[in-house]
C-alpha cells in the first residue's frame, strides 16, 4: 500500500502561495511570489534532495501541473530535479474532463478524485508525493488520506494567500520524526500520523466561583 506524502514550503502564517517566482500565481493580487527564493541555500537543497532520494510518483492539483509542466520539461540537462519528474508518472485532479496532459507519463485521477486517490494508495507501487497544490490538499486532508506531511517553515510573513491549512482537515495527531535547520533559518520538518487528537486540561479539580461565572457568561 502506498503513503500520501504532502511536500510544502510554508511561511510563518501558513500560506504556500506562489513559493517559486513572481509569476507563478498572482491571483488573488498576491503579491510576494517567489518568497522562497531569498532563503534557498545549500541545507534548503539537502532537505529537497533527501525528500527526492526514494522512488516516488507525483500527485498534482491541475494548477500546480501547469507550472511544472511548463518548467521541469525545459530546465537544463544537468538539473537531476528535471529529468527525475519527466520519467515518473504524474497523477493529476482537475475538474475538467477535457483537461489535456501534454507532460509525459501524466494520468488523469478522472471525475471521482478521492475514489481514484484511494484506489491509487491501494495499490503497490512507490509513494505518492504532493508538491503545492492548495485547493487539491484541501481535498486530501479533508477525507483524511494523508500519510506524512514534510513541511518547510521560513521566516517570513506574507499576510494573505493560499494556505497549507485552509479549513476543514480531518483531526489528528501528528509525531514528529526528522527535523534540520538551515543556516537561512528555515525551519524542515518531517511529520507521521499519530493517531486520534488527545486532549487534557491545566484546569483545577473544583473550579473556582469566578471560573463557573465565567462559563456561564461564554456566548
Amino acid at each position: 500500500m502506498r503513503k500520501i506524502i504532502v511536500g510544502a514550503f510554508v511561511s510563518l502564517d501558513g500560506i504556500m502561495q506562489a513559493p517559486g517566482g513572481p509569476d507563478e500565481d498572482p491571483t488573488g493580487g498576491f503579491e510576494y511570489g517567489g518568497w522562497v527564493a531569498p532563503y534557498f541555500d545549500e541545507k534548503m537543497g539537502e532537505a529537497v534532495g533527501e525528500m527526492f532520494a526514494k522512488p516516488f510518483n507525483l500527485l498534482l492539483g491541475r494548477k500546480t501541473y501547469d507550472i511544472f509542466a511548463a518548467h521541469w520539461p525545459y530546465v537544463d540537462a544537468d538539473d537531476p530535479i528535471g529529468p527525475l519528474f519527466d520519467r515518473i508518472d504524474k497523477y493529476v485532479a482537475t475538474r475538467n474532463p477535457d483537461f489535456r496532459l501534454t507532460w509525459q507519463n501524466s494520468h488523469l485521477l478522472g471525475k471521482d478524485v478521492v475514489a481514484a486517490v484511494r484506489k491509487l494508495k491501494s495499490e503497490d507501487g512507490p509513494d505518492l508525493l504532493t508538491q503545492g497544490s492548495t485547493d487539491f490538499l484541501q481535498t486530501l486532508f479533508k477525507n483524511d488520506l494523508v500519510d506524512e506531511i514534510n513541511v518547510s517553515f521560513f521566516p517570513v510573513v506574507l499576510g494573505k494567500g493560499k494556505k497549507l491549512f485552509g479549513g476543514g482537515a480531518f483531526p489528528g495527531a501528528l509525531k514528529l520524526v526528522g527535523s534540520r535547520v538551515s543556516d537561512s533559518g528555515v525551519t524542515t520538518n518531517k511529520y507521521v500520523r499519530a493517531g486520534k487528537v488527545t486532549t487534557g486540561s491545566f484546569e483545577f479539580d473544583q473550579p473556582t466561583e469566578a471560573e463557573l461565572e465565567r462559563r456561564r457568561n461564554l456566548s
